[in-house]
């Protein structure tokens, strides 16, 4: 089964395909991720990404098609995907599926989580990442047991730049603008399952789950 999940950031996104992941057996492939790892790297590239990942901007797809394409190949996707963050736009949504059509594959679902512009703001805004084992946190939702420090590893919780609010409105703006026209393209091709993400994580996964 080969899947993308949409929705703003914020919407959960990478947490419900880490629990799709563990039910279905497939790997979840997160461009955010990759960027991540590219950003923290010493390198012009990884500089590149950094400054576009912190201004709330996109990485240009011609980056992040040649990833993604890398990444599909690995061994641990033949049998399907969860693909989040990708693609963000309607031409890199046509380049994956000429691409997969060459591979004789094609996207199966894509699941919407569609979530109040007011709930991405709050979760963003109160969201804590650790330095070291990178798990997350929600000042409001989901707390540390001590503040500021990680429950599982003791290290140090921090919030990312593209975290603080006026990035997040950015990013909502450049999403509105570039992704959803996504959302139209696989709609006319049937496949899209909207799901009422301002839910809690449990109900959201019971839906999804269902769909699947």
């Amino acid at each position: 089964m080969n899947l993308i999940f949409f929705g703003a950031p914020g919407a959960g996104k990478g947490t419900q395909t880490k629990i799709v992941s563990r039910e279905k057996g497939i790997p979840v492939i997160s461009t955010g991720d990759i960027f991540r790892k590219t950003a923290a790297s010493d390198t012009e590239l990884g500089k590149k990404v950094a400054a576009l990942i912190n201004n709330g901007s996109f990485v240009p797809d011609e980056i992040v098609i040649e990833i993604v394409k890398v990444r599909l190949s690995e061994n641990d996707c033949k049998n399907g995907f969860l693909l989040d963050g990708f693609p963000r736009t309607l031409v890199q949504g046509q380049v994956l599926d000429s691409w997969l059509e060459s591979k004789s594959k094609k996207i199966d679902k894509v699941i919407f989580l569609d979530v109040s512009e007011k709930n991405v703001i709050d979760r963003l805004a109160s969201r804590m990442v650790c330095r070291v084992c990178k798990r997350e946190y929600n000042t409001v939702t989901m707390p540390p047991k001590k503040s500021g420090i990680c429950d599982v590893c003791g290290g140090e919780l921090f919030q990312r730049e593209d975290d603080k609010e006026e990035t997040i409105k950015h990013r909502l703006s450049v999403y509105r603008a570039q992704t959803q026209p996504l959302i139209e393209y696989y709609r006319k091709k049937g496949i899209v399952y909207t799901v009422d993400g301002n839910k809690s994580v449990p109900d959201i996964s019971a839906q999804i789950l269902s769909l699947l």
